[in-house]
């Protein structure tokens, strides 16, 4: 584990902290049934049925994985 070799001044602490911010992320709008969703770009979508229930999963309208 790496250690400091001397104290960290309050300000340089603080302002090193301040750096990480949370971002709010990017989202697309997409029409699914109708509606219009909004989800993050380049993630595959779950597809459902009637009943809500999962699935697949697409990807730019192909199957990519089983649920």
């Amino acid at each position: 584990m790496a250690v400091p070799k001397r104290k960290q001044s309050r300000s340089n602490t603080r302002s090193r902290r301040s750096c990480w911010k949370a971002e709010a992320p990017t989202l697309v709008k997409t029409m699914e049934n109708g509606k219009v969703v909004y989800s993050l770009p380049h993630r595959a979508k779950v597809v459902t049925d009637t009943a809500g229930t999962a699935m697949f999963m697409e990807y730019k309208g192909r199957k990519v994985a089983d649920i």
